[in-house]
């Protein structure tokens, strides 16, 4: 009896294999990480008060009157004839930046990645390329008048010395192609630091097969190296587009109203003396929102795509 008994307490912690059994492990709900927690709140406020409150506040006045009153009319009166043309210069504006400093970009960045080996030189280019692009509003909108004003530095040296008289030539710094020339110092930069990373990642490997089955440069961008770059460069088309899309220092001071584009649009009719009409503004900014939620999701598809090349 003693000796059947000290057989099955012996068999209890092993399987029928003769291995041990394991215990099965019951999964722990992770505890949160106060500190960290903690230490996100900041961000969490400042993101409340300057994103997802003014946000609800945008909903809210799109779809009431001036009463307070439940309405689509905001929606109706965004197509009048002044509204749909500030659409129509933002997206041409937009677009012929985007496509002009996506192309710079792009040339810049096979310069740079192939053509200069200089660590040094790279670095200095790309650290103007940082600073470059965030060098926007009242700062770069005085710059371009100084430089490229009626009584700036270029125009003057040009008509002086050279006897190239730009403003009797057509050429007005608050006009639509004032404002694509000034928009491009600071999109090509971005557009620069975007395609870098792809142009380094480039496998020299694939050039030096095909230029050794005989393929030329042409074939070899045509079938080889734009395909590769193809989903970088469409995402930073969408990310240009609406960069410049959304833009208003710039525009506003160099311009002031003669460039009917929706940022200012937008001012005025929020801001403004005479167009005061903030529900019809939200309704615009809304629509403003959507465009620019449009190229920035498709800049995100188009990246993770990119991304998944490069890995």
């Amino acid at each position: 009896m003693d000796q059947t008994s000290n057989k099955i307490t012996s068999g209890a912690g092993h399987s029928r294999s003769g291995k041990p059994s394991e215990r099965r492990r019951i999964p722990r709900i992770p505890r949160p990480d106060w500190p960290a927690l903690v230490g996100t709140l900041p961000f969490l406020v400042f993101a409340a008060v300057m994103i997802i409150m003014p946000t609800v506040a945008l909903l809210a006045n799109a779809f009431v009157d001036r009463q307070g009153r439940i309405t689509l009319a905001n929606f109706a009166d965004l197509a009048t004839s002044e509204i749909a043309n500030a659409f129509l210069t933002s997206i041409e504006i937009s677009a012929a930046t985007a496509v002009l400093g996506a192309l710079l970009g792009l040339s810049l960045a096979l310069i740079v990645g192939r053509g200069i080996g200089n660590r040094k030189a790279r670095t200095i280019i790309m650290t103007f390329c940082g600073v470059a692009s965030n060098f926007s509003g009242v700062p770069l909108a005085f710059a371009f008048i100084a430089t490229f004003g009626r009584l700036g530095l270029v125009t003057v040296v040009l008509r002086q010395v050279f006897g190239i008289n730009l403003y009797a030539s057509g050429f007005d710094l608050a006009s639509f192609s004032g404002l694509v020339l000034t928009y491009l110092f600071f999109q090509v930069p971005i557009a620069l630091t975007i395609m870098m990373p792809a142009v380094d990642r480039l496998p020299r490997e694939c050039r030096e097969a095909a230029e050794m089955l005989g393929a030329t440069a042409w074939q070899y961008w045509r079938h080889i190296g734009l395909p590769v770059l193809w989903p970088t460069l469409l995402g930073t088309l969408a990310l240009l587009f609406a960069n410049a899309f959304g833009a208003i220092a710039t525009a506003y001071a160099l311009t002031g109203y003669a460039v009917n584009i929706v940022p200012i649009l937008l001012y005025a009719q929020i801001r403004g003396d005479v167009l005061h009409n903030e529900q019809l503004g939200a309704a615009l900014a809304l629509c403003m929102v959507l465009v620019v939620a449009l190229a920035i999701t498709a800049y995100l598809v188009l990246r993770a795509r990119a991304e998944r090349w490069m890995r």
